[in-house]
């Protein structure tokens, strides 16, 4: 029941040619000897966190969750609305009841029976272990879930007229998992999962060493809504380093080559004959994080004081030059961001640049100057910044470095920068530890709300201790509110809210990008706004 203002693919408005078209080398042979319909091989920097949905919510697990799990609602590639997958017909049989209908005679990969009781138990198990590296943030609404026989499972909201919940469905908490292989009160881990071959996607995992090499091969009995997959097998590598990734693609070594390469080494990519560099919709978006805790003058700091710490995120928010960062860093590859939902999604507008700076997107150290003064500061304030140098792509070091830079040249702050690697950063990040860091977005589903309730809700997945009521109201509000004009501009009014704390800055949002052969046909097939990779689609 996905708001009628967001059907069709959303594409970023006003991003450099590279976001809007794709740069394509001369014609040639396939860049593998691999005959056609042979192996398909990915390449990646990004990393799997946990193969347990419950457990991770990053772009690099539901990469690989996507190949080898269902969904009860997903898209079709080249699209973003959500259809039945697992399901043979989902709608609303009340305003607050969502009720699914499932096939018949489905089998796991271990050959247990797939029916309504695997998918209670796994949005069941979702909210119970509530990891905090997990996605049941997205579950909010849920009430409860039954199922009065083995093809029917109805989902009871809290909120009626949920806009989202189909997409919900189609998420990362989405995952439909086997009720006799994982627990129902922790995350399985990885090779148990492998071993006790709990899929049913297009693909199951024929061999598994994790962030190393995952071997997939086509999954026979697979009845789902993606169909046979255009290729028998493909194997996922895990790259370290971006400069490997990029030398390996370019030598034939890779079909394709996703998340992330640098956007010089996308820039230098476009000039090889030897490969193509394939776009599509982007609905990335990269901000700064405060921790209300344990920020300067957080609440659990020795020094504890609200005005002082809102005045400290005022200051940044005031510095920081986000078309600096795109033009010197990502060399137009993102562009400035200047609220919380991008550009191209309903109800998105520019509320930063309204408050902050100089009004027309440019820093003012002048009024950060006086964000500070009239709090009591005297800088310049010691902060500790936090980023990660894998996840997020190889160019975040230059990014934080300039961040850094920003904040020093005006004297009103001194940066201590830190790195981590992504593995430790994204349960640190949660547990306290870092009071101002990075993170990044890559949307599960093409709807403004998934810019929204996972951030700012309560029991949010950032973990930040940020609490404000009215913005609560205003996202609830707009998630069922079925009028899209009143939806709109309950959005915009949240957004304008949320620029006056800053729980997050937001700073850029991207395209996709992927590069392959010139022998490599279907990746333009799967960057779509579903923004989910499928292997599937892709053939040589």
């Amino acid at each position: 029941m996905k708001s009628k203002a967001l059907h069709g693919v959303i594409a970023l408005a006003g991003v450099s040619a590279l976001a809007l078209t794709a740069c394509t080398g001369p014609s040639g042979g396939s860049s593998s000897p691999s005959a056609a319909g042979g192996p398909i091989a990915y390449g990646t920097t990004d990393k799997v966190t946990a193969l347990d949905p419950a457990g991770s919510y990053d772009n690099g697990s539901f990469m690989l969750m996507n190949q080898v799990y269902s969904f009860l609602m997903n898209s079709k590639p080249g699209g973003a609305d959500p259809v039945p997958d697992l399901a043979e017909s989902a709608s609303f049989t009340s305003p607050t009841e969502y009720t699914v209908k499932l096939k018949s005679g489905l089998k796991w990969a271990n050959g247990h029976t797939l029916d309504s009781k695997d998918v209670k138990f796994s949005f069941d198990r979702q909210v119970k272990i509530n990891d905090p590296a997990g996605p049941a943030a997205l579950l909010g609404n849920l009430d409860s879930v039954s199922t009065p026989d083995a093809t029917t499972v109805v989902f009871k909201l809290k909120l009626a007229n949920d806009q989202t919940f189909a997409q919900i469905l189609s998420s990362p908490v989405g995952p439909i998992v086997d009720d006799e292989v994982f627990p129902a009160d922790k995350i399985l881990p990885d090779d148990e999962i492998v071993k006790a071959k709990a899929f049913y996607g297009q693909y199951t995992i024929d061999s598994y060493k994790k962030n190393e090499l995952v071997s997939l091969k086509a999954f026979p009995d697979y009845k789902g809504l993606l169909g046979k997959p255009a290729n028998d097998a493909a194997t996922i590598k895990y790259y370290a380093s971006p400069t490997n990734l990029k030398l390996d693609i370019q030598q034939g070594n890779l079909d394709v080559a996703n998340r992330s390469l640098s956007a010089t080494d996308v820039d230098d990519l476009k000039k090889d004959s030897k490969v193509k560099v394939n776009v599509g919709p982007g609905g990335e978006i990269r901000y700064i994080t405060f921790n209300f805790n344990t920020m300067p003058y957080g609440t659990k700091a020795p020094n504890a004081d609200p005005a002082k710490a809102l005045a400290i995120r005022q200051a940044i928010a005031n510095l920081v030059d986000r078309q600096a960062i795109a033009d010197q860093v990502y060399k137009g590859t993102y562009l400035p961001l200047y609220s919380h939902v991008p550009s191209g999604f309903l109800g998105a507008n520019q509320s930063f640049k309204d408050l902050y700076g100089d009004g027309s997107g440019k820093p003012s150290t002048d009024k950060a100057k006086k964000a500070l003064s009239d709090a009591g500061i005297a800088g310049p304030v010691a902060i500790n910044l936090q980023y990660n140098p894998d996840h997020y792509g190889n160019s975040s070091g230059d990014e934080y470095a300039l961040v850094k830079a920003q904040l020093e040249k005006s004297g009103l702050f001194k940066v201590n920068l830190q790195s981590t690697e992504w593995v430790t950063y994204t349960k640190a990040s949660r547990a306290d530890e870092y009071p101002i860091f990075q993170f990044g977005w890559f949307p599960d589903f093409s709807d403004s709300d998934n810019y929204l309730s996972p951030f700012f809700l309560e029991n949010n997945f950032l973990k930040n201790h940020y609490n404000n009521p009215t913005v609560i109201q205003l996202i609830n509000k707009q998630l069922t509110t079925t009028d899209k004009g009143q939806r709109e501009s309950a959005i915009k009014d949240a957004q304008n809210a949320l620029a006056k704390d800053i729980s997050t800055l937001p700073l850029l949002q991207g395209a996709q990008v992927a590069i392959s052969g010139t022998g490599v046909n279907g990746v333009d097939k799967t960057l779509d706004a579903s923004f989910k990779f499928r292997l599937g689609t892709v053939s040589k």
